[in-house]
């Protein structure tokens, strides 16, 4: 269950890592894509700061999901009830 949810959190990291490495790259390397304002008053790169927020707290939500405890133990696995 442990590598599993390892694999699930290495997995859900690395989208969210590409996710912020291209806003990285837009700031650093194309500062004037960030400055377009697709709603008005509100600029690309708050809104894809914002972005990364909610993304990261719907990372943690399917995190939580997936890893959640279904009360049946896979075989060589140790229960709290075992201990």
């Amino acid at each position: 269950m442990r590598a599993r949810q390892n694999k699930i959190g290495m997995t859900l990291f690395g989208v969210y890592l590409l996710l912020y490495v291209g806003f990285v790259f837009l700031n650093a390397f194309a500062a004037e894509t960030m400055e377009a304002t697709p709603l008005p008053g509100v600029n690309l790169a708050i809104l894809y700061g914002f972005g990364l927020i909610v993304m990261a707290f719907v990372l943690a939500l399917v995190y939580g999901f997936l890893c959640r405890d279904t009360g049946e133990a896979e075989v060589g696995e140790e229960t709290k009830d075992d201990l």
